[in-house]
């Protein structure tokens, strides 16, 4: 921000709170200040010294009276930069002719009470009593009331001032302008005046303790030095720091020699150096003998000269030695008396001319122009009021006596800094070297010409966590700032595709995350291959099966004319064969990319195969049943009703009804080929889904009926007294099946992906291999290895 924006206050301030406050001062001011008769009184607040007094253990919140010690130099000269400019107006014909400025100014001691008490007692007026019915214009030059500040020369100051008497919208740096830039902070620490000692202590310890490269340090030269004095002792070298315009330029600090090891290649900005013609000689011939009143100037000479100046000395000269008289600036060189590179004194002169032409517009008359040598005794400069001497001060627009054009941008001034930078020189001596310039928003830099704190040209790096790589996202830490986080990979089907994300971004559902998370890639289309160790597997034992109800029916056409064959009902058993190689062969459909057409048929083969072989075995076991019934006397005409073509048409029949439930549902809502993509992965399964769960469920309810209605009738034929008696078989080869399918059901629904589709091949391989060893290989190994006991005889016996 401009100084020259602080340096200039209005304070709205009305007259019922002027009253008041004239009433109910809160302490009464220092008499040290600098004090000059006028019309119109401009009031002047600047931080002199640097030296709070020792306070005294008291209750109370008035402030201490005591006077400041430490005479700054530069402050001085500020000063009279403003005492120099108000000379020049009052002797100007053409602003504000005929009217006096006259100025109050005193040292607030960069203390917030005094600041507050200087403050109050200048709108106040200050009066030695507390008449609420005096009028305004009995009030003297000692308390007249001042309709405009000069002053807070610092962000502190100003804040506090502004706080306190007014709504002047004035733009401070404090912590949100600077995280607005995107700056973050890592610590803000307060220095006070009072404490300076303990709170650099204690800035320094956090500084030291933070991972922070870069300081930015908003405050007074004087407290700067007391800084870097700590800082040297915890032995803390390696920092960055960057210096406001109230300490980039100080000599002093810079000359240093903590200030050499702790602060190298600081980076500051400073006021615009500007020439102010005839200041220099304005100064060099002050002497206290020609102004008996000045206070400032009188402490000035003790402390330059060693000697006091003997007129009506301040009581810290009693102990010194009169001058001689030939005392004379001409002969000092120092911060006062150099007048090389004006930079807040030029600015303290330019609020001066700022305040003093909007005086002129606010008193002019207005039927008179209101250029500069107009009439400007039309208003009453007693009865000035704050609010309108404030728009008046907002429209200024003017050429300074140097000829420089000045007006307002808002409640600031287009910024012209210089930036800075320190840098060592091979005597050990450190220089300011200007790096580059700042007019408005343009900025100028020579990035080359920088010396970093490191000593090279190699930009310092200031981060509490390195930016997030592509691929991750930042996870802010709990209690600290938000530049501290770590970095979290993102999940699975999410990217990051940028340095620094705050958040990943889920991937379309046909895409996938890439295994870096930096881009999202078409998902694989995967299924159950014959390429594969598990379909090759499957396939093996599918042809294994074909290949041994292949031979098993070799095997009974050879041996269909003896007992064991004929016995079991020859065409059943053919027809069982036959539809086992059909349930062996319908599993080798499920394996492969699904197709339209393979998803059809796969389900079709699958219901009808499983019907017909559960068919042919409920109607085998019917058969049992009416053969042993028909034995019984009276029951002979029983066998008329299942004789081979009421077994054929049974068999037809049921296996019909799979035919129908098949047909309805393939034709309404078939399933069809299409990829999973609710199952997370990179590979997504290409699988028959189910548009008709009821379709679906029918086939298998229609199985699951027929084989719980043969077990039964299979548990009650087992027990008939033959010696062959086929129904025990039929019994545990549908224990095997029922059982196989009802595991079925559970494991096929939590299988992910190709592998609910490996679930059911291993179903109906498993029942398919169920069926055949448990109904077909007792009378294998009677006709192969024991054909004594394959005659009529035999199987007759019980």
């Amino acid at each position: 921000m401009s100084l020259l924006a602080q340096l200039i206050a209005l304070w709205l301030v009305r007259r019922q709170l002027a009253q008041t406050l004239t009433c109910s001062r809160w302490g009464t001011p220092s008499d040290s200040g600098l004090f000059e008769d006028g019309d119109v009184i401009i009031g002047g607040l600047f931080n002199l010294h640097y030296m709070p007094p020792v306070r005294e253990q008291r209750f109370t919140l008035e402030p201490d009276n005591k006077p400041c010690t430490g005479l700054l130099n530069l402050p001085l000269q500020y000063i009279y930069a403003m005492v120099f400019a108000l000379e020049e107006i009052n002797h100007s014909s053409a602003l504000l002719p005929g009217v006096k400025l006259g100025h109050r100014i005193h040292d607030s001691c960069a203390l917030p009470a005094w600041e507050m008490q200087a403050a109050l007692s200048l709108v106040g007026g200050d009066a030695p009593s507390c008449n609420s019915g005096q009028d305004e214009t009995e009030v003297g030059a000692g308390g007249q009331r001042v309709p405009l500040i000069i002053g807070g020369s610092s962000s502190i100051t100003a804040n506090v001032l502004s706080r306190l008497l007014g709504p002047l919208s004035v733009p401070l740096v404090f912590q949100e302008e600077i995280q607005g830039t995107g700056v973050c902070l890592s610590f803000l620490e307060t220095l006070q005046r009072e404490n300076i000692e303990s709170d650099t202590r204690r800035a320094a310890l956090t500084i030291q303790a933070s991972t922070a490269k870069v300081i930015l340090i908003f405050t007074w030269f004087t407290d700067v030095m007391e800084l870097f004095l700590q800082l040297e002792k915890l032995n803390v070298t390696d920092r960055q720091f960057l210096a406001s315009e109230a300490w980039s330029t100080s000599s002093d600090l810079r000359q240093s020699t903590f200030s050499r090891k702790v602060a190298r290649g600081v980076l500051g900005v400073a006021i615009r150096s500007s020439p102010l013609p005839g200041f220099g000689t304005f100064v060099r011939n002050l002497n206290p003998r020609l102004r008996p009143n000045d206070q400032f100037l009188k402490e000035f000479w003790e402390k330059e000269f060693g000697c006091s100046p003997g007129i009506a000395a301040a009581p810290s000269s009693f102990s010194l030695p009169p001058c001689n008289g030939t005392e004379s600036l001409w002969d000092v060189e120092n911060l006062f008396t150099d007048a090389s590179q004006l930079r807040v004194t030029y600015n303290v002169y330019l609020a001066v001319y700022a305040a003093a032409h909007a005086l002129h517009s606010l008193l002019s008359c207005p039927d008179v122009s209101r250029s500069p040598g107009g009439n400007v005794a039309c208003s009453l400069h007693t009865q000035i009021k704050p609010m309108e001497l404030m728009e008046h001060l907002s429209k200024v627009n003017f050429t300074t006596p140097q000829g420089e054009a000045f007006y307002f941008q808002g409640a600031d001034v287009m910024a012209k800094y210089d930036l800075l930078n320190w840098q060592s020189s091979p005597e050990g001596e450190v220089n300011l070297v200007l790096i580059g310039r700042v007019d408005g928003f343009d900025l100028h830099l020579n990035e080359s010409a920088i010396q970093w704190s490191t000593g090279s040209s190699q930009v310092p790096v200031s981060v509490c966590s390195e930016s997030c790589p592509p691929g991750t996202r930042m996870a802010t830490r709990k209690g600290e700032p938000i530049c501290c986080f770590d970095c979290i990979p993102c999940a699975d089907g999410q990217i990051s595709n940028t340095t620094g994300s705050t958040q990943c971004n889920r991937c379309p559902s046909e895409f996938w995350s890439n295994a870096e998370r930096t881009a999202c890639i078409p998902r694989q289309l995967d299924f159950l291959s014959f390429n594969e160790t598990l379909g090759i597997t499957l396939t093996a034992v599918a042809v294994s099966g074909v290949t041994v109800t292949t031979a098993v029916l070799t095997v009974f056409l050879y041996y269909r004319h003896t007992p064991m064959v004929r016995a079991n009902n020859s065409e059943l058993s053919f027809l069982l064969l036959l539809s086992l190689k059909l349930c062996f062969l319908c599993s080798l459909v499920f394996i492969g990319r699904p197709s339209a057409w393979s998803c059809r048929f796969q389900q079709a083969a699958f219901g009808v195969s499983f019907v017909l072989c559960v068919s042919c075995l409920q109607v085998k076991t019917i058969v049992v049943l009416a053969a042993f019934r028909s034995a019984r006397p009276g029951a002979e005409a029983l066998m008329k009703w299942f004789g081979p073509g009421q077994q054929r048409g049974s068999v037809c029949l049921f296996t019909s009804v799979q035919v129908v439930i098949c047909i309805i549902w393939l034709s309404l809502s078939p399933p069809q080929p299409r990829p999973d993509l609710k199952v997370p992965g990179l590979q997504v399964t290409l699988e028959c889904a189910m548009a008709s769960v009821v379709g679906f469920s029918l086939v298998l309810g229609y199985i699951g009926l027929l084989s719980c209605t043969s077990l039964l009738l299979a548990f009650l034929a087992r027990k008939l007294p033959d010696n062959f008696n086929e129904a025990k078989l039929i019994t545990f080869s549908m224990l095997i099946f029922c059982a196989v399918w009802v595991a079925f059901v559970p494991a096929y629904v939590s299988s992910p992906g190709k592998y609910a589709v490996a679930v059911e091949i291993f179903a109906i391989l498993a029942s398919s291999y169920g069926l055949l060893l448990c109904v077909f290989a007792p009378k294998c190994f009677i006709i192969l290895l024991r054909p004594e006991k394959n005659t009529k005889k035999h199987l007759m016996a019980r």
